[in-house]
C-alpha cells in the first residue's frame, strides 16, 4: 500500500551515490545483465554484474568492482552495507505488487524514478523498472536489488544530476522537518514563558475519564441520493441529560474503520457528548482489503474527495431526522462539532469550508520534491475530478479539530482561508504519511483567523501500532532503532486537547480556555521522553516568517 519515497530514496540514493558520481550505465543483454557501463565525463568503463554477484556471494571484491569502489572512497562500513542491500529479500507477494505498482499512487513513484533510471536514450524507465520489480518478487530468492539489476533485460542509464539533486531534496526535507519541529518547540516555550503561572495540577485532570458512563450503538444508514450504504458507530451518556447536548462528528482516515477512533470518542462521551464516527465507503478498511483481494484496482476510489463530506453533511441530515425519536430531541444539531484525521482531516476541512484548489494542487504536482511527500500521492488523485467551485461547506458546524490531516496542496492557503470557524491542527514529528513539513507546516501558519491552534506531538507516527492505516504500521516497523512513545501518552496529548477546545468553542465553557495555551501542554509534558508544544495564533507569524526564510534559502532545489 502505501510507503515513504522519502524511506524507499534514501536506499537508491545510498546505493547509487556510493559509486560516488558514476554516469550512465547501461544493461545489455536480451534476456538479463551481463554488464552495467558507466559513463562518468571522458571516463568509460564497465562493471560486471558477475563481479556483483561474488561480491554478493562471499564479500570478493575482485579488480573490477575493486575499481569503482575506490573511486567512491568506500570503507568497511560502507561495503558491507552495499552488500546488504544487494541480497536483503523484500517479502512481497508478486500478485500482490502488481497491483500496487499498477495503482495511480505507484504510477507516480514509478515515473519519479524512472526519471532517473532511463532506458537508454533518455526515455523514462518507469516500465523497465515496474517489470523488473515484479519478475524479481516471482523469484525463488524473493526480491533483490541483485535480482532487480538481473531482470532489467534492456539497455538502461542513470541520470545521475537528478540522483544528486534526489540525494539534495532527501537532505533538505529531513533537515526541514528537524527545523520546524525545534521552532514549534522554541515558540511553545516562549509563549508559556509569556502567559500568566497556572497550577494545573489543583484544575480538573481532563486527561482522565468525565463523570459519565458511556454507551456504544451502530446505526446503518442509506442515502439514496447517491445510492451510498455507510453505518456509523454512536458513543454517548448513558443517560441523555439536560438540553442542547453537544455533538461532534468525527472523520476517520484512508483504509481505517469509524471504531478505530472509539478511545477518543469514548472520552468526549464521558463529559457529555454524543460522538458519531461514519464510515466512509470507498476509502476504508474493506476498500483495502477488496483492493489487496483483486476487487477494485485503486487502493480508494476518486469520488471519495466528494463523497466524504457529503458523508457528513448526511449523516447531520440523518440525526436531525432521529433526534426526537431516538435522543428525545435533545441534540444540539445547529452547532456541531467535526473532527477528522488524516483524510479524514480533508473531510473536516472540506466541511468547515475548505475549498479545493486546482491550481494550487497542480503547482505541487509538477514540483519533483512533492514525490517525497507520501499524502501528496493521494492529493494529486483529485486532479482527475472535474475542474468546478466544490462547495462543501456545512453552515451547522461551528468548530473543526484535525489530527495529521492532508490539506497542504489539496487546499493550499488560498482553499483553507475559507474556513472562518475555530480550528486546531495536531501534527507529529515522527509522521511519514502526512508529513509535518510538507503538510501542516506549510499552510496553517498562514491562516488568518485568531481562533487557529497548532499542536506538535513528539514521536507521533499518524497512527497507533494496534490500528492499520493504508499500511503505516508496516512501515514504522521497517525503520531500525526507532523508539516511539506509548500510545496511551499520545491519548492524553488528544483528548485533552480536543475535549477543551470543543468545550470552548462549542459548549462555550470559558473555564477550559486555560487548557488551550502553551503552559498546559508544557505542564502535560513534564518528565516525559516525547513531549507536545502548542502555538496559538498570536505566534503563527514567527512560524510563518521562518516558513518563508526556508523558502527562500532553498528556492532553487524546492522549485526547479
Amino acid at each position: 500500500m502505501i510507503f515513504s519515497p522519502i524511506s524507499f530514496g534514501k536506499k537508491l540514493t545510498a546505493i547509487s551515490l556510493s559509486f560516488l558520481s558514476l554516469g550512465i550505465f547501461n544493461v545489455k543483454t536480451s534476456y538479463s545483465a551481463d554488464n552495467i557501463f558507466f559513463v562518468y565525463s571522458p571516463l568509460i568503463a564497465s562493471l560486471r554484474v558477475e563481479s556483483l554477484e561474488k561480491f554478493a556471494k562471499d564479500g570478493t571484491v575482485n579488480q573490477n568492482l575493486g575499481f569503482y569502489l575506490n573511486l567512491a572512497r568506500v570503507d568497511a562500513q560502507q561495503k558491507a552495507e552495499f552488500r546488504r542491500a544487494l541480497t536483503t529479500p523484500v517479502k512481497v507477494d508478486p500478485v500482490l505488487l502488481s497491483r500496487i505498482l499498477n495503482t495511480d499512487e505507484a504510477e507516480r513513484l514509478l515515473n519519479y524514478f524512472g526519471s532517473v533510471i532511463n532506458i537508454r536514450g533518455g526515455s523514462n524507465g518507469k516500465f523497465l523498472l515496474r517489470g523488473a520489480l515484479i519478475k524479481s518478487a516471482m523469484e525463488e530468492d524473493g526480491l533483490t536489488l541483485l535480482n532487480v539489476l538481473r531482470n532489467l533485460a534492456v539497455d538502461i542509464q542513470i541520470n545521475i544530476p537528478r540522483i544528486l539533486n534526489y540525494s539534495e531534496q532527501i537532505n533538505l526535507v529531513v533537515n526541514g522537518s528537524d527545523l520546524f519541529v525545534n521552532e514549534v518547540a522554541r515558540l511553545g516555550e516562549k509563549e508559556a514563558e509569556l502567559s500568566e503561572p497556572v497550577d494545573f495540577s489543583k484544575l480538573t485532570d481532563i486527561r482522565q475519564l468525565g463523570a459519565f458512563s458511556v454507551t456504544n450503538s451502530r446505526l446503518n444508514l442509506f442515502d439514496a441520493t447517491r445510492n451510498r450504504e455507510l453505518y456509523v458507530e454512536i458513543f454517548q451518556p448513558a443517560e441523555l441529560k439536560g438540553e442542547n447536548i453537544p455533538v461532534v462528528i468525527f472523520s476517520h482516515g484512508l483504509s481505517s474503520r469509524p471504531e478505530d477512533f472509539s478511545r477518543w470518542a469514548t472520552h468526549l462521551a464521558s463529559y457529555g457528548y454524543v460522538v458519531v464516527l461514519p464510515q466512509h465507503p470507498g476509502s476504508d478498511i474493506q476498500q483495502t482489503e477488496d483492493f489487496l483481494a483483486g476487487l477494485s484496482r485503486q487502493i480508494f476510489r476518486l469520488n471519495e474527495f466528494i463523497d466524504r463530506p457529503l458523508d457528513i453533511t448526511f449523516v447531520l441530515n440523518e440525526l436531525t431526522r432521529l433526534n426526537n425519536q431516538q435522543f428525545g430531541g435533545k441534540l444540539n444539531l445547529e452547532s456541531v462539532g467535526v473532527g477528522g484525521h488524516s483524510f479524514g482531516g480533508y473531510t473536516a476541512l472540506a466541511v468547515a469550508g475548505a475549498k479545493i484548489n486546482f491550481q494550487q494542487l497542480e503547482r505541487s504536482c509538477n514540483l519533483e520534491i512533492g514525490n517525497l511527500n507520501t499524502a501528496l500521492l493521494l492529493q494529486c488523485r483529485a486532479l482527475q475530478l472535474p475542474r468546478k467551485d466544490y462547495n462543501f461547506r456545512d453552515e451547522r458546524v461551528k468548530a473543526v479539530f484535525t489530527i495529521n490531516p492532508v490539506n497542504a496542496s489539496i487546499f493550499g492557503i488560498d482553499g483553507l482561508n475559507n474556513i472562518d470557524i475555530p480550528m486546531f491542527v495536531a501534527a507529529g514529528s515522527y509522521d511519514p504519511a502526512t508529513p509535518f513539513v510538507f503538510e501542516q507546516a506549510r499552510t496553517f501558519p498562514f491562516l488568518t483567523d485568531q481562533n487557529v491552534y497548532l499542536q506538535l506531538q513528539e514521536g507521533q507516527a499518524h497512527v497507533d501500532f494496534s490500528q492499520l492505516d493504508a499500511g503505516i504500521t508496516d512501515l514504522i516497523e521497517t525503520v531500525g532503532n526507532l523508539t516511539l512513545p506509548s500510545p496511551y501518552l499520545l491519548d492524553e496529548y488528544t483528548n485533552s486537547m480536543m475535549l477543551a477546545f470543543f468545550q470552548v468553542h462549542l459548549r462555550n465553557e470559558e473555564d477550559y480556555r486555560v487548557f488551550l495555551q502553551s503552559s498546559y501542554a508544557q505542564y502535560l509534558s513534564q518528565g516525559q521522553e516525547f513531549k507536545t508544544f502548542l502555538i496559538t495564533s498570536q505566534f503563527l507569524p514567527e512560524l510563518r516568517d521562518k516558513y518563508e526564510q526556508f523558502l527562500m534559502d532553498n528556492y532553487d532545489l524546492i522549485f526547479r
